[in-house]
């Protein structure tokens, strides 16, 4: 394992930890008090933000391998993910964590895409879509998880 490797493995158990605690804070407060809102948009603040940076991961693929064929639909991609974290970080909380959960389930059938090869993977080591897909997955049902628990 590289150290590249090892960092992001980190990196993304770090992250997600984050999103979970964040998660579980929002469902646990109290659904009538305005902290519960609160809570709400620290999750989707800070889920916006991975979306950005998990998104980000591909069009610095795509700009190291510029010369690959579809390098530039990679960075729209990553551009339009950018633009659903921003959308997302103008909605009330609800409405944002599932936007949020949305586009990171989107995120993980483009990281299939690339697995499948109907994207560009020249670039990407052959474990990468496969995990950013379940990772994608994981940190959308937590997004998802205040919504589920609102009365």
């Amino acid at each position: 394992m590289t150290d590249a490797t090892r960092a992001l493995l980190v990196a993304a158990i770090a992250l997600a930890i984050t999103v979970i605690r964040l998660s579980v804070i929002a469902m646990r407060a109290d659904p009538t008090s305005p902290q519960r809102l609160i809570a709400e948009l620290r999750v989707a603040q800070f889920a916006a933000l991975l979306l950005v940076l998990t998104a980000g991961v591909y069009i610095g693929f795509a700009l190291a391998h510029a010369s690959t064929v579809g390098s530039g639909l990679d960075v729209a991609l990553g551009v339009g993910f950018l633009v659903l974290a921003s959308v997302a970080l103008s909605q009330p909380p609800g409405r944002a964590l599932t936007l949020l959960a949305v586009a990171f389930a989107g995120h993980a059938i483009v990281d299939l895409l690339h697995g499948a090869r109907i994207l560009p993977a020249e670039a990407l080591p052959s474990w990468y879509a496969t995990a950013c897909a379940i990772y994608d997955v994981a940190i959308a049902a937590v997004c998802y998880l205040p919504i589920v628990r609102r009365p």
